[in-house]
C-alpha cells in the first residue's frame, strides 16, 4: 500500500483516506477530485482505498 499521493505527495498512511485504481495507484482525495475520478496514468477510475485494519 502506497503511503503518498503520487501527485502531491501528500501522505496518505494505511488508515487515512485516499483512492486508487485497478492498478493501486495512490492518490490523496483532493488531487482525486481535481482529477475527476481518472488516474492520469491508465485513464482508470479512481474509487476510495480501502483501509488496512491491524
Amino acid at each position: 500500500m502506497r503511503t503518498e499521493c503520487e501527485k502531491c505527495k501528500t501522505s496518505t498512511p494505511p488508515e487515512g483516506e485516499a483512492s486508487i485504481c485497478s492498478y493501486e495507484c495512490t492518490f490523496c482525495v483532493p488531487c482525486t477530485s481535481g482529477m475527476n475520478h481518472r488516474c492520469p496514468n491508465c485513464g482508470g477510475e479512481l474509487v476510495a482505498r480501502p483501509k488496512r485494519v491491524g
